[in-house]
């Protein structure tokens, strides 16, 4: 059940939401519904500098609230889209959290980057509002400083430390390097630990990394530190970040000659990404995913097939995520029996051999899912399944 707010979360609102309810407009999403619904919060980044990961989380999950309803809802009932746009702003995930627990949501899909979802937990740990995180894959989001898992956070994504293993493993096993530089964005806890467990692993399976060179958020001129790293000389780049920076990186490092294999993280897949670097500078390029487009899984070629039809675009991960946030979030109420934000709860915490069109998962007692990876490569402006990788 839901709990009134403290005086923390009161100031929240009175702070940020009455801007975010004037600027949200009105529609079938936004609120408005009656008893007989069951509404849940849909917190994601649609404008701001990631926008194109909550933009397409917030397609999937769309799609997949349309596809529930329309084959009778969930326990005789329609789920409700309550959306709210967060601007891609901690601070703003925070008030817009606050402002759907007193609409009365029954659950939260978003936000899609951590630092997001972090701003988000205290407002839904005390109001006993379980959340689901499409993408936020940094360790910390589901459980606190001391190791403890927070009772109503919950991810559909792997974590960090699963896809640097991924990509180191890749770089030794696949691409044969024995040297690697790590030029990762020093002012993200999601890249910094994505680059602490690609050298943690690289280095205990024999290899050596020559060198670590950071980056910040909005860097856009990346030349002088390529430059030196050119001259180390290594097998193999590891860009750990977010699109919005690896796209100039990357067409600014074949541009001075770097020819050797790039690889980096899930924060590669955006459609930006071939929209600034090209074709040209993206081949021979990997990125952690959470599942491809291209995969013949018949349940994989149906929601492509149905998302370009209804989008006109090529689903990437995080339109898959987001599908699979409201997909598990339905199984939970299913098996919760009632529409109850607590019962919801202990329902995906005990989630088991779901079937996602990211892979089969199951929730662990950090409420992580346990599921495969994949590597995707880019090959002339396309991405390419390379290897799918079990956990």
């Amino acid at each position: 059940m839901k709990k009134s707010l403290t005086k923390v979360t009161m100031l929240v609102l009175m702070l940020f939401v009455l801007g975010i309810v004037a600027g949200c407009g009105g529609n079938a999403g936004d609120g408005g519904g009656d008893a007989a619904d069951i509404p849940i919060g849909i917190n994601c980044e649609l404008s701001g500098g990631v926008a194109s990961y909550g933009t397409n989380a917030y397609s999937g999950a769309e799609l997949a609230v349309e596809q529930i309803n329309a084959a009778g809802g969930v326990l005789g009932k329609q789920l409700r889209i309550v959306k709210r746009d967060n601007k891609s702003l901690a601070e703003e995930a925070a008030s817009v959290s606050a402002s759907m627990v007193e609409e009365g949501i029954v659950a939260q899909v978003g936000p899609l980057v951590s630092s997001n979802v972090q701003a988000c937990t205290p407002i839904l740990m005390e109001s006993q509002i379980p959340l689901i995180a499409p993408a936020a894959t940094a360790t910390n989001v589901t459980v606190n400083k001391n190791d403890k898992t927070f009772d109503y956070i919950f991810r559909v994504c792997f974590i960090d430390p699963f896809q640097g293993t991924l990509m180191a493993r890749f770089a030794k096993d696949d691409l044969n390097a024995k040297t690697a530089v790590i030029y990762k964005d020093t002012s993200s806890d999601y890249a910094k630990g994505l680059a602490e467990y690609f050298k943690k692993t690289f280095e205990a399976d024999g290899g050596t990394i020559l060198t670590e060179e950071g980056f910040v958020k909005d860097d856009r001129d990346f030349k002088a530190t390529l430059t030196k790293i050119k001259t180390k000389n290594p097998d193999f780049i590891y860009v750990p970040g977010y699109y919005q920076e690896v796209a100039p990186l990357l067409k600014q490092a074949r541009e001075l000659g770097i020819t050797i294999p790039i690889g980096g993280g899930d924060g590669w897949d955006s459609p930006d990404m071939l929209k600034v670097a090209g074709p040209a500078a993206l081949n021979n390029s990997f990125f952690t995913n959470h599942y491809s487009s291209q995969d013949k899984d018949p349940k994989i070629v149906s929601f492509v097939d149905t998302f370009k039809a209804k989008y006109n675009k090529e689903p990437d991960a995080f339109a898959a995520l987001g599908y699979d946030s409201v997909q598990i979030l339905v199984q939970a109420i299913k098996d919760a029996g009632e529409a109850d934000p607590v019962k919801i709860k202990d329902a995906l915490a005990n989630i088991k051999d779901f079937e996602g069109i990211t892979g089969k998962m199951t929730i662990d007692e950090q409420h992580n899912p346990v599921k495969a990876g994949v590597i995707l490569e880019y090959k002339d402006g396309n991405q390419v399944m390379n290897t799918r990788i079990q956990p």
